[in-house]
């Protein structure tokens, strides 16, 4: 028999299968693919231009200057004119190197071009170019390069300012009371009480050893209210083996404090003293028996009471409490009492006015995250101060004078992406709302010195950065400063802007907002798998609004991958009701959501393939990840799941409670070990065995639950290594290849 028959008939056998396999199975993970990607990150650091505008202003409060570095490598400097609207490059590019030669002559020393650094900058009356560099003034001539010292000296710039924060109004605890009459200290584990000057001290408690104790006194000086801490009594340990230690060949111990959700926790109690008499003055503490944490006390300018903030453990009670001065009665003075959480994490604002007898107060007790006013002294609601379908996301600066608050909000412009950040100012009565910024993106912005101008800055994540000069009074345009130029970033090979994509959620009326990652050599013929990129922590939202130059998602993608990010229900900075989802259900991660998504896109782009779908995240990602082939294997088939929080009985305390409330079943079944008998698919786990943020035995515990249910997977536990391993080059090579394996059905071909 012709022994080369098996060879051809093996290439024959070999081009059938390549000419029935899908489309998306050719040329896809190829060596050219993982150079295009290797080199992504490095070919792109850098490469934006006119990306910032660094303004320093005149002593004028009306004039500018900047430099902006050009694609050719080359700077200019512009001088802008608020008062008159006006933009002027006035030192060119191709004059930069005639100044830079001049400057080296009379400073004696060289000063290249392309790092000019200068202090001034400003136009004579007859158009010369004056500037400051190294201390010294001068006058140049752009055209013919004359450099002439300038008197008098110029003033330096000054830099542009990041709007204020609100700044707070709760005074540090002390021990000397405000008339510097008494003292109080601890002796002997005794609160004691004496006049400052010496004399006989007064114990006020006897046998108690108190800890963590915080003094502060009433205005008046004739009381204070103390708050100390109750310690838990045992206190939880993680312990870890560091099975590599670089000093030593045995393996070492490493053990660190680690409180977990239903632990028992130190307990804040707050107390009230008289000091003539010198007493206690029992304080009833039935609105503030289980605290989480209070903090924030503060007394009334009369002495007649103070209050004090109560975050109810579980996190459904956020109080301001009121007590009395003279018996110790409290009462709520304002609350918040949710069915599900209080978002403290983000959504907590308490700021008290004293002149106005007034507080602001952050809620979304209407559906929506706003801003409310009440009496400070009676807890009555005065006014909702913003109001409508979108939310506040920060306060800037509280002007208690002018009465107005200074804000960023996100979806307040209903045409737009509600998580782009606009900045807007308020009246505390709800009236003359401004809207600052106004292009169709994400802003930031700097104010002048003065805050009579700032300077926007504003992009989507396919919207290379723009930057305005505006009014502060009403947000007018005073005139376009820059437009950001990607030429250079366009030229790399494997760089391309993601693609915006909105579709509905479960609900089929929620917009529910991603982004699209595309290979750049994608063919519109092929099909190519999905990869998601999750991360479905309830404390933000994830979907990237800016513009990048670079982002990880871009190097899987060039692997012959779609990449989407989705930011689904149970995630933040929407409405209530989207981000109640998570609540007791951390499992459900918006899957609901993403998976329609998916099957939109699907729809609009014949070259989406979602019957190939994997995903990937780290930490509550991980957990997310992994949740996919738990909770939905006919959609998801491919999974790397990195330092998940797979069980939040294992995980840390606050992060926890916050979204799952106390202790209860729901933590067992949302928990990955319960269901991890179910796995179907590719599964790759990753941790690193010190891993202080999520306990390491949270992925152990899953690896136990898939080898007694006889599961196979694939898992990679690097030794030495802490949280968010699976972003090394190391483990992010192995993800990679885990996905041209089980998506592409090929093998990585990187040399």
């Amino acid at each position: 028999m012709n022994p080369h028959f098996f060879t051809l008939q093996g290439l024959l056998v070999l081009i059938t299968v390549l000419l029935a396999a899908p489309p998306g199975l050719l040329a896809q993970g190829t060596k050219a693919d993982y150079e295009r990607a290797a080199n992504l990150r490095r070919e792109a650091e850098g490469k934006l231009r006119k990306g910032g505008v660094e303004a320093h202003w005149l002593p004028d409060g009306n004039r500018c200057w900047y430099r902006n570095t050009l694609a050719d490598d080359r700077n200019e400097f512009v001088l802008v004119d608020a008062a008159k609207g006006e933009r002027k490059v006035v030192l060119p590019a191709d004059a930069v190197p005639r100044l830079a030669t001049a400057l080296s002559g009379a400073l004696g020393e060289e000063v290249a071009a392309k790092d000019l650094q200068l202090k001034a900058l400003d136009l004579s009356g007859d158009g010369t170019l004056l500037l400051k560099s190294e201390g010294k003034s001068f006058s140049f001539n752009a055209s013919t390069g004359a450099l002439a010292p300038h008197v008098p000296d110029l003033p330096d710039a000054i830099a542009s300012s990041k709007p204020e924060g609100p700044g707070t109004s709760y005074p540090g605890p002390q021990n000397l009371s405000p008339d510097r009459a008494w003292q109080v200290e601890m002796t002997d584990g005794n609160l004691m009480v004496k006049p400052a000057g010496g004399g006989e001290a007064i114990a006020l408690t006897k046998g108690e050893k108190l800890e963590g104790v915080r003094i502060f006194w009433a205005p008046d000086s004739m009381r204070f209210a103390l708050m100390h801490t109750i310690p838990p009594g045992e206190k939880r340990t993680v312990h870890a083996v560091d099975s590599s230690p670089a000093d030593q060949v045995q393996p070492k111990l490493k053990s660190w404090g680690y409180t977990k959700p239903g632990d028992r926790i130190a307990l804040i109690k707050v107390r009230l003293f008289g000091v003539t008499p010198r007493r206690e003055i029992p304080v009833a503490s039935d609105l503030f028996s289980n605290p989480w944490h209070i903090d924030r006390m503060r007394w009334e300018a009369d002495s007649s009471s103070f209050t004090f903030l109560y975050n109810q453990r579980g996190h459904q009670v956020m109080r301001i409490v009121s007590v009395s001065a003279g018996d110790g009665a409290a009462r709520a003075l304002i609350e918040d009492t949710p069915a599900t959480f209080f978002n403290y994490f983000a959504k907590l604002l308490v700021q008290f006015h004293e002149k106005r007898s007034e507080v602001i107060w952050m809620s979304e007790r209407d559906g929506w995250n706003h801003l409310y006013l009440f009496d400070s002294r009676t807890g009555k609601l005065k006014n909702q101060i913003t109001r409508g379908e979108w939310v506040v996301r920060d306060v800037d600066w509280v002007d208690p004078e002018k009465q107005q608050i200074w804000f960023t909000a996100g979806g307040i412009n209903p045409t737009e992406d509600p998580y782009h950040i606009h900045f807007c100012r308020i009246n505390f009565d709800g009236s003359g709302l401004v809207r600052l910024t106004s292009g169709d993106g994400t802003h930031d912005i700097r104010f002048s010195p003065d805050r009579r101008f700032f300077i926007d800055r504003y992009s989507r994540i396919d919207l290379p950065p723009v930057h305005e000069l505006r009014r502060t009074d009403d947000g007018s345009l005073v005139c376009e400063l820059e437009k950001a130029d990607i030429s250079l970033l366009q030229k790399i090979p494997g760089w391309s802007m993601p693609e915006r994509f909105v579709a509905k959620g479960r609900d089929e009326a929620t917009d529910i907002w991603g982004i699209i990652h595309r290979p750049s050599n994608l063919d519109p013929a092929r099909k190519y798998p999905v990869v998601e990129k999750i991360y479905a922590g309830p404390h933000g939202n994830y979907v990237p609004k800016k513009f990048f130059e670079y982002l990880t998602a871009m190097d899987i993608a060039e692997l012959g991958f779609i990449v989407v990010v989705i930011d689904g229900m149970g995630t933040n900075w929407r409405s209530k009701a989207f981000h109640d989802v998570c609540w007791q259900n951390l499992k459900d991660a918006g899957f609901p959501d993403r998976i329609p998504w998916i099957k939109a896109a699907t729809v609009k782009y014949s070259w989406i393939d979602a019957n190939r779908v994997g995903i990937y995240g780290g930490s509550a990602g991980g957990q997310n990840a992994l949740g996919a082939l738990l909770f939905h294997p006919d959609f998801y088939r491919v999974a790397v799941a990195d330092c998940g929080c797979h069980d939040n009985r294992i995980d840390k305390i606050h992060w926890n409670e916050a979204w799952m409330g106390l202790m209860g079943p729901h933590y067992a079944e949302n928990s990955n070990v319960t269901h991890a008998h179910k796995l179907q698919g590719k599964l790759f786990l990753t941790v690193g065995e010190l891993d202080t943020n999520v306990d390491p035995a949270s992925t152990m515990q899953v690896v136990n639950a898939l080898v007694v249910a006889g599961k196979d997977f694939d898992m990679c536990a690097v030794p030495g290594a802490g949280h968010g391993v699976g972003e090394t080059p190391y483990l992010r090579r192995r993800r990679e290849d885990f996905f041209v394996r089980h998506l592409h059905g090929v093998e990585p071909c990187r040399k």
